[in-house]
């Protein structure tokens, strides 16, 4: 079988390249191993313009929303995306003061014009300021859609990626010979032979899956730690950042310090219904890398997303597939050429 595009992974990445790729009518292939506990899978689906402590603009956060509004909102005939809020509380007199000196300068920070009072749901003694717009993917959603839809089509192979061959011009894999072989599997390893040299800086991440029956589910919400809505009542709570970690499993010490934290914020009582874990795919430079490698142009790259691949994958996958067909630039401080030295060794 001879295709364009063989995608390695259907986390967030792969399934927006496969997208792309049906889009500008190049074939392709996708392989998956179908891991539960993928980034992607373990991930809130939040798109916050807003990080820190010092409450500044993401990069490139209003072109990244701008785009993700309109990749989300028809996949395979149904939106996954809606605009939302966030309510940051303020956990110290220090928090409100550096918020109060950003509000006038973003566009993305508000304070609240109703001074609604959330405390019969929350504990909180200084306030709060309002993110917006943030946005909600419902990722577990998009991730199955896609992947039912590819099966449906012969278009996926649901299995560990084991090794590829390079010919002179393209990849041969088992019986598919591609022109193009793209890593988009995270943090598993498996492009080590041909990426393993950037700087990524893998980062270890947990969260709680909670029912909060009596908490609003308008908006997102934050104290230290994110509640992210799920619908109907379930709640995503996290999420830790640890970069020594023995392995990938949920930890015993998440469990106990986020619910007592959880119990003395929220007003409300809430179930803990599961506990996940995952490795993320960071960078050093917290940038993704993306594009074909300087000396093997037949591997290719579209990953080092980290937390916020629901904003880059979108973007970052138009850009590659337009760089494949037509030849177009793949934005400087994403384009894995920069690291066109150290990939050359």
């Amino acid at each position: 079988m001879d295709v364009d595009l063989l995608i390695i992974g259907q986390g967030i990445a792969g399934t927006f390249l496969s997208l792309e790729a049906r889009r500008a009518g190049l074939s392709y292939i996708v392989l998956d191993d179908a891991r539960p506990s993928s980034a992607s899978r373990v991930a809130s689906g939040l798109i916050n313009p807003v990080t820190g402590k010092r409450v500044v603009t993401t990069w490139m956060a209003p072109e990244l929303l701008a785009h993700a509004r309109v990749a989300y909102a028809d996949i395979l005939g149904r939106s996954y995306i809606r605009e939302t809020e966030m309510v940051s509380f303020f956990p110290g007199p220090d928090a409100r003061v550096v918020f109060m000196e950003r509000v006038a300068a973003s566009p993305f920070l508000a304070l609240p014009s109703d001074e609604r009072d959330w405390s019969p749901f929350f504990n909180y003694s200084f306030g709060y300021g309002i993110i917006r717009p943030c946005a909600l993917v419902d990722l577990s959603s998009l991730l199955d859609d896609v992947r039912a839809d590819l099966r449906m089509r012969g278009l996926l192979l649901e299995a560990p990626f084991t090794h590829e061959t390079l010919e002179p011009t393209g990849v041969r894999y088992g019986d598919i010979r591609a022109r193009h072989l793209v890593f988009c599997d995270g943090m598993t390893g498996t492009s080590a032979s041909w990426f393993g040299i950037l700087p990524f800086s893998p980062s270890k991440g947990e969260a709680l899956l909670l029912e909060i029956p009596d908490l609003p589910g308008e908006a997102v919400f934050k104290m230290g730690q994110n509640l992210v809505p799920l619908g109907g009542g379930r709640f995503w709570a996290g999420a830790s950042y640890e970069w020594n970690y023995p392995d990938a499993l949920p930890t015993a010490a998440f469990r106990t310090r986020t619910e007592k934290a959880l119990r003395e914020w929220l007003r409300v009582p809430f179930d803990v219904v599961d506990h996940v874990a995952s490795i993320r795919p960071t960078t050093v430079e917290q940038k993704p890398f993306v594009g074909l490698h300087p000396v093997h142009p037949q591997i290719g790259i579209l990953g080092g997303m980290g937390t916020k691949g629901c904003s880059l994958a979108p973007f970052f996958a138009r850009q590659l597939v337009d760089h494949l067909t037509q030849g177009s630039p793949i934005l400087g401080a994403a384009d894995v050429g920069r690291y066109a030295r150290m990939l050359s060794r």
